[in-house]
């Protein structure tokens, strides 16, 4: 199964946080899935680091490159994507999480978050 990784669950794996819960390591350590990552989470560290957020201080050039060498394979934004945005319920405020929503629906592989409000959209958007 191909699993995109929203932002927080990203950067937990990448740091081998107690934050990340059972359910989601398995899923993770599990050979049976292909783990991605989208550019726009990079984007979203990128940022939030930038106006001195406390959980995003991570180097983002240093976890693009772990995450490729741990066989994470990089997604990147396409127009499909971002048009899909547009037609996501208004559940969710933050954008780079409404594109990771859409950019789960338009490639037809799971997101999988901690988030309780992301975790409320439907289709292919699983909470763990």
């Amino acid at each position: 199964m191909k699993l995109l990784l929203d932002t927080h669950l990203l950067l937990w794996a990448a740091q081998d946080s107690d934050r990340l819960s059972a359910q989601a390591r398995g899923l993770l350590d599990s050979p049976e899935n292909e783990l991605l990552f989208s550019v726009a989470s990079l984007w979203e560290i990128v940022i939030k680091r930038s106006l001195g957020r406390e959980d995003f201080k991570v180097d983002p050039h240093l976890l693009r490159c772990g995450l490729l060498d741990n066989g994470y394979r990089e997604m990147p934004i396409t127009s499909a994507h971002v048009l899909g945005v547009a037609a996501l319920a208004a559940i969710h405020k933050d954008p780079f999480d409404r594109l990771l929503v859409a950019q789960a629906e338009a490639e037809g592989i799971t997101l999988l978050t901690a988030d309780t409000i992301l975790g409320r959209y439907a289709g292919p958007v699983r909470r763990v």
